[in-house]
Formats: C-alpha cells, structure tokens, sequence
C-alpha cells in the first residue's frame, strides 16, 4: 500500500498553524532542501505545506528536489512534479519532464503515476484539473498509453472533466501506440462530453489512418474538420495525399493534387505535397510521370527544393542511369534554384551508396576546386569512405582543405577519432598532431574506442600537453 494511503484523512482546505515564512528558512537551508523536508511531514496533505511555504521555483530547484527523491521516493517526487508544474510563475519545460521521467523511473514503473493519485483520494485532497494535466504530460513524455487512458477515466471519481488538450494528448498516445480504434472511441467521447475535436485532434487521426492504410477514411476526416469547423490546411492535405502514395493509390494521390490546386489558399500544395507525389513515382520507375510532375510543380508556382533534387539523383542512380541523373544538375539549379553545390552532393552521396567511390570522390574534389561548398552528408560519407579504404592521409588532406575554406560545420566526430587513430598508427606524427589540434578547435569529442590508442601514440611522442588537452575535452564532453 502506498505510503500516503496510510496517513490520517485530511482535506487541501484544513486549517494549519502558521508556519515559518519560507524566506526565514533560508537561512538554514536551500530552497531545494526545504522543500524536501517538507515533502516528509506526517499527518499533513504535502501539497497545502508546499503552497503555503510559497517558494520562487525555478528548473534548477525543481531538478535538486527531484535527485533527492529520485532512488527510493519516487512517489513522492512524482507528487511534487505534479504541485510545481503549476505552481505561480513557473511553469515545467519540456526538458523538465523528460528529466523527470529519468529520474523517477517513470517507465520502468508507471504504477507510480496511478499511486499518486490513489494517494490524494486516500487523504481527502483537493484534485484539481492541473493535477491530472501534469500527470497525462508526464505519460506523454514516457509514452504511456495505457496510464493515459487511465488516468482520462479516473478524473470521472473525482467530479472532474478532461478538457481537448488532455483529450488530444491521450490520443495522440494512443496513435502512436497503433491503437486507432481506442482513438476514434475517445474522438466520440469527445462530442458526448460537449466537446469538439481540434486541428491537433484531426491531424493525429490523419496521420495515424493512412499509417494502418485506411486513406480514404483519412479523406473523410477532412470534410468532418469543416463541419466542425476546422479548416484543413496543406500540412493536413499531404498528409492524406501521402497516405495514398504510400499504400499505391496514385489516381487518387493525383485527384487530391487536383483538388488542393483548384481550392489554392491554405490547401495549396507545397513543395513536400509534390515531392511526395514525385518520391512515388521515382520508386516505381515512372520516371515520366514523375518528370510530369516536377513541370506541374514549376507551373503552379512551387519551386523543388533539395529533397525533390535527392529524390531524382538517387532513383536514376540507383537505376544505373548515372549520365541522366548528372544531367538533371543544370535543369535543377536554371529552372528551380536549387544551389549547384546541393545538387551536386546529392550525386556525390547516391554515388557513393551505389558503390561507384571513384566517381564520387571525382565529383567531390571537382566542386572543392570550383569552390562550391558540398552538403555536410556528403562531406562525412566521402571522408568515411576514404578511411574505409585505409587512405587516411588523403582523408586527412581532404578535411584539412574543408577546414581551410569553412566548409566543415558538423562532421561526424567519429571521422575525426578514425583519421586520428589512423594517422597514429601509421606513424604520420605531424598530420595527427595538426588534426587534434583541429579537434581541440572544435570541441570534438574523442570517441572510444579510439581515444585510448590516440592517447598513447601522442603521449609516445612527447605530444603530452595535447594529450591532456585532448582528455580534458573528453572529461568535459563526457
């Protein structure tokens, strides 16, 4: 039994004796420490002792009292989470929930959520609304679908109703736990409680129909939503249209198409509405039907952006059509605007994936020579592909140039710890002292296994205060 089931009865609204002003208690203790302490008075409903002591709250003092609570009191640090999430003048981050779900172990043990609130009836608390808004946040964070539904049938016991937040937050656990059905009965739910489903509402039942394949109800929903007065806009349209690529229905893709063209305002297609249509068509070959699209596109106004160049580049490539996909480059860049240097990485990276190294590493020092700055994707897969091939001195070369004209923005750190360990191994002392001097530069975080060999190599040769800088970084990093 919870330990709060054994306490005396007592209501939110008993009378107290006045307690020490907070701010006297100061002087003896922390804020957080305070509030611990008075987590642990007997006899007493913990969240009046809490309100009354009216405390400045911030994440930092919430965090310090939750690792108090966090090894064997979890209980009761959930039911602080809970009082401080509404507590006047502040207000939990989404940080401090995923926090809190660490340190209180909610999913190793969601039972805990259900203790708490079996805690305030065992005492006669006073439950509010906000009470079970933070409870349902904290299932959102953790994923708890079940603790969700739970909890929206528990506020019932005591008189209290759900309002559409906490509505949508219990479905959209429930979509993404594959549940639609339990989803569709809480949409109904809904209505019999005098409320109406939102946009949020509409778009989480969206999305998850045409994920279990069932598009045309999805369609449906977008002629409820303007009943309920909800007008679909683009994001609710591609998502449907989405829905009938993905299960192979491209005549109705292209009739929806039709219809977001001809309604136009917040319906209008964008460029992810076309790239969808062109993302199916590019797998099944009908690369003429793609093609038809992409002008569509253009004539409506829309311009491609790098996804719709990718989409292209790799299907052709893929395809063995490399010459059609190289020709694609200017078309992209004249008639759309895409920049060279994303269309030509896009070609970089599908001729690396289609095992055509050579090709792509031409291509790549091409752009580098033209001075046209490469995508970061293609930049970390041709250096990996480098060190693949056991080149590691021509990898090195080829991020030094990168480094030199800026091009280097957010490289894996596992191609800097590979280059480095390869660099020593082999002896290139001046080569892996200047990269750990880039790495030092950087912040870069020496990743293990490899930080341990990089270490001992540097240190072999007298390069002991890179060492410790480089294991400093690590410290601080770690």
């Amino acid at each position: 039994m919870p330990r709060f089931a054994k306490l005396r009865f007592f209501s939110c609204s008993h009378t107290f004796k006045t307690l020490p002003l907070f701010s006297q208690q100061m002087g003896l203790a922390s804020v957080a420490d305070t509030l611990y302490t008075t987590l642990h008075k007997n006899n007493v409903n913990v969240e009046t002792l809490l309100s009354k002591l009216n405390p400045k709250l911030d994440s930092r003092c919430v965090i310090q009292v939750l690792r108090r609570c966090h090894h064997k009191e979890s209980e009761l640090g959930v039911r602080f989470f809970i009082w401080a999430g509404f507590q006047s003048g502040y207000r939990h981050s989404a940080y401090m929930y995923r926090e809190a779900c660490n340190l209180l172990g909610i999913v190793r043990n969601p039972k805990i959520i259900c203790d708490v609130i079996e805690s305030y009836e065992a005492e006669g608390c006073l439950v509010t609304v906000n009470m079970f808004r933070e409870a349902l946040k904290m299932c959102k964070e953790a994923q708890l679908a079940d603790m969700a539904l739970w909890l929206l049938g528990r506020m019932e016991g005591f008189n209290l109703r759900p309002d559409t937040v906490m509505y949508n937050v219990v479905i959209r656990l429930c979509c993404k736990k594959g549940e639609i059905e339990m989803a569709e009965k809480l949409v109904k739910d809904m209505s019999l409680n005098g409320l109406y489903p939102d946009v949020i509402t509409y778009m989480a039942m969206i999305e998850e129909l045409c994920n279990v394949g069932r598009s045309e109800d999805a369609y449906a929903l977008l002629k409820v939503m303007r009943v309920h007065g909800c007008m679909p806009n683009a994001v609710a349209f591609s998502a449907v249209l989405n829905g009938f690529c993905k299960s192979g229905s491209m005549e109705r893709a292209l009739e929806l198409l039709d219809e977001m063209e001809k309604v136009g305002g917040n319906c209008s297609p964008n460029v992810v509405t076309y790239t969808s249509v062109i993302q199916s068509f590019c797998k099944r070959g009908q690369w003429t039907e793609a093609f038809d699209i992409l002008d569509r596109m253009k004539a409506f106004g829309c311009q491609a952006n790098h996804v719709t160049v990718f989409t292209f580049i790799e299907s052709l490539c893929d395809a063995g059509r490399v010459e059609e996909a190289s020709r694609l480059i200017d078309k992209f860049v004249v008639e759309h605007g895409v920049s060279y240097g994303e269309c030509c990485s896009s070609l970089v990276i599908s001729l690396i994936r289609i095992k055509r190294v050579e090709e792509a590493e031409k291509l790549f020092r091409e752009m580098l020579a033209g001075e046209v700055k490469p995508m970061t994707l293609s930049c970390s897969l041709m250096l990996k592909e480098l060190c693949k091939k056991d080149r590691v001195l021509d990898g090195f070369y080829l991020l030094d140039a990168l480094e030199k004209m800026g091009y280097l923005s957010s490289i894996d750190s596992d191609i800097y710890s590979i280059l480095l360990v390869g660099l020593c191994q082999k002896n290139h002392l001046m080569e892996s002292t200047k990269l750990a001097r880039i790495m030092l530069k950087k912040s870069v975080l020496l990743r293990a296994p490899y930080q341990d060999s990089d270490i001992d190599i540097l240190s072999k040769y007298g390069e002991k205060d890179l060492v410790n800088q480089l294991t400093g970084i690590h410290k601080g990093l770690s």
